[in-house]
């Protein structure tokens, strides 16, 4: 099957073509035909288009909305200029798989979408305003493109951490809280954690119950994830995305008096906070300079800049923290995966976080470390308790591959 991922954003569209089902699945034999971007949606977009085997596309264009984006999209995927194999016509893309951001408590699996399915996303609006209402605009325009002909797949980031126990998942405020509104931990980059611990499992041919791991997805966007007997039992974002580590743009755990009291002393609305929260802090907010990790550390190397030395230091010292709390929750842990963009690709920030940690049975080979960029490997020392591996995340390909287990009515790993 031929299966396109999208992952609809606020103002850009991701996607990749995979081909993959049942058997490709157990063999690992799955290929990824195309994958592209467009960005800055309802302006002079920013397009990113490329074939496997060909050479890239870039352009712009005046994109208005993600009907057009994804109209784009689906043209260039069936059209000779691509050459994407085995696709010629609509009737080749066999189904659409969706990131889906927030599920509640409603999805904890991978579902087949339809109208009711649909109605039941728009009811967690209100628990990711910023994220559903996006991914929803992907569903929207499929339908207005294929018709009702081929079947979409939504994949949650938040499913993964269905299995969080009541005392994990529970914030300590009036119970009522919880049974009126849902106020509760929820969790995300589920798909990211999930595949990671899924490719862990496979590389050491253990059984899912045998899998007892701590997930670092480090990005613009970071968490941590506790897996015990190959489920989530606790992970580091919460309601939303804004709690847990210090991000490219957010700030992670804070005191929550600080809202009030910087709404008091500087006029600002709750919204505003909530605003500076999300998009002005972090490594932002810390380095004053940039979120991209990668530039804060050429400015801690190249110019000694005290602040963004500050940042990094914060940022290795929350996730440390994390890692701590986490192996008391889950007990006797085998391996710390890290993965995202600053997890596969920064050495630096690995061997910072791992600083210090011995106690833990914690060893790093720095050698090793250092020859690991975006690649899959093994860099903990040999007398490490705990083993330090590097894996590469793929959400499209688990989105992919959900969508064929939907389909055909395939339990999930």
């Amino acid at each position: 099957m031929n299966i396109l991922v999208l992952n609809s954003g606020s103002s850009s569209v991701k996607f990749q073509v995979i081909e993959t089902d049942l058997d490709l699945i157990a063999k690992s034999g799955d290929k990824k035909l195309a994958s592209g971007i467009i960005e800055r949606i309802g302006s002079e977009s920013i397009i990113s288009f490329k074939a496997e085997g060909n050479p890239p596309v870039k352009q712009t264009a005046p994109i208005r909305d993600h009907k057009i984006a994804i109209d784009k999209i689906v043209k260039w995927i069936i059209s000779k200029e691509a050459n994407v194999p085995n696709i010629k016509s609509l009737k080749d893309i066999h189904a659409v798989g969706h990131r889906m951001v927030h599920g509640g408590e409603k999805f904890t699996r991978s579902v087949m979408l339809n109208e009711q399915i649909i109605r039941d996303i728009e009811d967690c609006i209100e628990l990711a305003p910023l994220h559903n209402p996006a991914n929803l605009k992907g569903v929207y325009a499929v339908n207005d493109i294929f018709g009702n002909g081929v079947p979409q797949i939504a994949v949650f980031d938040t499913a993964f951490h269905h299995t969080m126990p009541d005392h994990a998942y529970l914030y300590a405020i009036p119970y009522q809280m919880y049974r009126r509104y849902k106020v509760r931990r929820y969790g995300f980059h589920g798909t990211s954690h999930r595949y990671v611990a899924y490719r862990y499992r496979l590389l050491n041919n253990l059984p899912k119950k045998q899998v007892n791991v701590i997930t670092l997805h480090l990005g613009n966007g970071s968490s941590v994830c506790a897996i015990k007997n190959g489920n989530s039992i606790d992970t580091s974002m919460g309601m939303t995305p804004l709690e847990g580590l210090i991000m490219g743009t957010r700030s992670g755990d804070v005191d929550p008096a600080i809202i009030q009291f910087l709404s008091h002393k500087e006029g600002y609305s709750l919204a505003e906070v909530e605003s500076i929260l999300n998009k002005e802090s972090g490594l932002l907010g810390i380095s004053g300079l940039t979120n991209d990790m990668r530039e804060i550390i050429a400015e801690a190397e190249e110019h000694d800049d005290r602040r963004a030395k500050l940042a990094i230091t914060m940022y290795c010292y929350r996730i440390r923290k994390y890692i701590g709390s986490y192996i008391a929750a889950i007990g006797n842990v085998q391996a710390l995966i890290f993965t995202g963009g600053i997890g596969e690709n920064s050495d630096l920030i690995r061997a910072k976080i791992c600083e210090g940690m011995e106690i833990m049975g914690i060893k790093i080979d720095q050698d090793k470390n250092k020859e690991l960029h975006g690649k899959e490997g093994l860099f903990s020392d040999d007398k490490s308790a705990v083993a330090l591996w590097s894996i590469p995340t793929n959400e499209e390909l688990l989105i992919a591959r959900d969508t064929v287990r939907c389909i055909e009515k395939a339990p999930l790993p």
